[in-house]
C-alpha cells in the first residue's frame, strides 16, 4: 500500500503557488484495508477516505469507463491492482497527472513538468473528450493560471463543443467554473477560450451575441461590441478582485445583442433590455442573487454613472436611491468600481482618469451626512420627515458640487 499527492497540490505546489486543497491516492490496498487503518469512508460514487488525523481525503486508485451522457456518465473500477499510472491517466491535463511520493520524489509519466514549463494545457489522453466539463475547467485554467491551450487539445474541445453533451451539464457546475475564473487571474482567457472552442455560443449565447455588432466609433474606437466587455473585464483586474464585479462588468452590456439592425450602430435603450437579459441568464444558471442584483444596477446606471457630474442634484440624489446606496453601500462602491473598469475597457482610454467615481461617492457621502434621528427631534415625521431629509441630502449634494475640484 503506497500513497501519492497528487492533482493541483503537486501542481501548485510546483508553480510555487499557495496549495489549499491536498488530495492523495492510494495503491494496492482495499476498502477493509483502509477501514482497518482507521479511514472514514465518505465516497458515494467510488472508495473516498478521510485520514483519520488529518481529515484529508485519500481515493484508492481506479480506472473509468463512459457509460452515459455528460459528466457523470462514468463507471469506476478500483481494485489493489490499479497502478498510478493508470490513475494518473484519467485526469484532464498532464500538469494534473503529476504526483508525488512519501519522499518527495515526482512522478511524470505523461509530460506534465514540460508543460508546465512551457505554459501549456494538454489533454493527457483521448478520454479527454468524454467528460464535457473539461470545457469549461480547461477553459478555467486559462483563466486562472494565464497558460496556452495546445492545438491538438482545442480540436478535442471543439470536438465536444460540437456535440450535444454541453447541454448535459448541470447548472450549478457551469456556474461554479465561471465564479472561479472570474476570481482569477487573467478572466477575459476564459471567454475567449469558450469562444475560440465554439462553446461560448452554446453555454453563454447572450456574451457570444455581442461579437461582430458594431457600436459608434466616438465612443467605442474598438467598434466590435463583443470586445468591450473582453476589455473592460481586463481592465476591472486591475482595479478589483471581486468576482462580483468582473461579473457585472461581463455582463453589462447584454442588452446591445439585441439592438434592432436598422438602429446600429446605435444602442438606444440597451440598459434595461440587459438587466432583463442578466436575470433570464442568472436564472438559467441559478447564480447568487447579490451578483444578479450587483449586475443589473450595473446594466441600468452604468450610463449614468459616466454623466453623473453633469446631472442636478437633485437627479444625483434620485440615482443614489435607485442604486438603493443609502442600504446597499458596499454594492454601491462595487457599483463605482465596474463602472470604473467599463470607461476603461476601451482602445485608447485605459488609462484616463475616471473623476465621475470620486464625484458619485463623495455626493453619497455628503447626502449621507443627513442623520434622520436629529431631524425627529425636530417634531418632524411620517412624510414631512422623509420631504426634510431629501431636501437636506440635495442640499449637501448642491453644496458638494460647489467645492469639488
Amino acid at each position: 500500500m503506497q500513497t501519492y499527492l497528487v492533482g493541483g497540490a503537486v501542481r501548485d505546489k510546483l508553480l510555487h503557488l499557495p496549495v489549499n486543497d491536498r488530495d492523495w491516492v492510494v495503491v494496492g490496498a482495499t476498502p477493509e484495508k483502509m477501514l482497518n487503518k482507521g479511514f472514514r469512508p465518505i465516497g458515494k460514487d467510488f472508495p473516498v477516505f478521510l485520514h483519520p488525523e488529518t481529515k484529508e481525503e485519500y481515493a484508492l486508485a481506479r480506472k473509468e469507463r463512459k457509460t452515459g451522457r455528460g459528466y457523470k456518465g462514468f463507471i469506476f473500477h478500483t481494485s489493489p491492482n490499479v497502478t498510478l499510472e493508470e490513475d494518473l491517466q484519467r485526469r484532464d491535463l498532464t500538469i494534473n497527472a503529476i504526483a508525488e511520493d512519501k519522499n518527495g520524489v515526482i512522478i511524470d509519466p505523461y509530460g506534465g513538468l514540460e508543460d508546465l514549463k512551457e505554459k501549456i494545457l494538454r489533454h493527457v489522453s483521448p478520454a479527454f473528450v468524454e467528460d464535457p466539463l473539461r470545457v469549461l475547467r480547461i477553459s478555467r485554467f486559462a483563466a486562472s493560471l494565464g497558460f496556452k491551450i495546445a492545438p491538438e487539445t482545442m480540436v478535442l474541445l471543439k470536438s465536444i463543443s460540437e456535440s450535444d453533451e454541453l447541454k448535459f451539464l448541470a447548472p450549478e457546475r457551469v456556474w461554479t467554473e465561471l465564479e472561479k475564473a472570474l476570481s482569477g487571474k487573467y478572466p477575459a482567457r476564459f471567454i475567449l477560450a469558450l469562444q475560440s472552442c465554439g462553446a461560448l455560443k452554446k453555454l453563454f449565447p447572450e456574451v457570444q451575441a455581442l461579437f461582430g455588432i458594431p457600436q459608434t466609433k466616438k465612443f467605442h474606437p474598438e467598434i466590435d461590441t463583443g470586445l468591450h466587455p473582453i476589455m473592460s473585464l481586463n481592465q476591472s483586474t486591475r482595479l478589483s478582485n471581486d468576482p462580483m464585479v468582473r461579473f457585472a462588468v461581463l455582463v453589462h452590456d447584454l442588452g446591445k445583442g439585441t439592438t434592432p439592425k436598422d438602429k446600429l450602430p446605435s444602442h438606444h435603450g440597451h440598459e434595461e433590455r440587459g438587466a432583463k437579459i442578466i436575470a433570464k441568464l442568472c436564472e438559467r444558471y441559478r447564480i447568487p442573487n447579490k451578483y444578479r442584483d450587483l449586475a443589473m444596477n450595473v446594466s441600468k446606471f452604468h450610463l449614468d454613472c459616466h454623466r453623473i457630474q453633469e446631472m442636478k442634484p437633485e437627479t444625483v440624489l434620485k440615482k443614489l436611491e435607485q442604486l438603493d446606496a443609502f442600504r446597499r453601500t458596499k454594492r454601491f462602491e462595487q457599483f463605482l468600481i465596474a463602472c470604473e473598469a467599463d470607461a476603461k475597457g476601451r482602445a485608447g482610454f485605459e488609462n484616463r482618469e475616471y473623476p465621475q467615481a470620486e464625484y458619485f461617492q463623495k455626493a453619497f457621502k455628503a447626502a449621507s451626512e443627513v442623520i434622520s434621528l436629529t431631524l425627529q427631534k425636530q417634531g418632524l415625521k411620517g412624510k414631512a420627515l422623509g420631504q426634510e431629509i431629501k431636501n437636506k441630502r440635495i442640499e449637501n449634494i448642491k453644496h458638494m458640487s460647489t467645492h469639488h475640484p
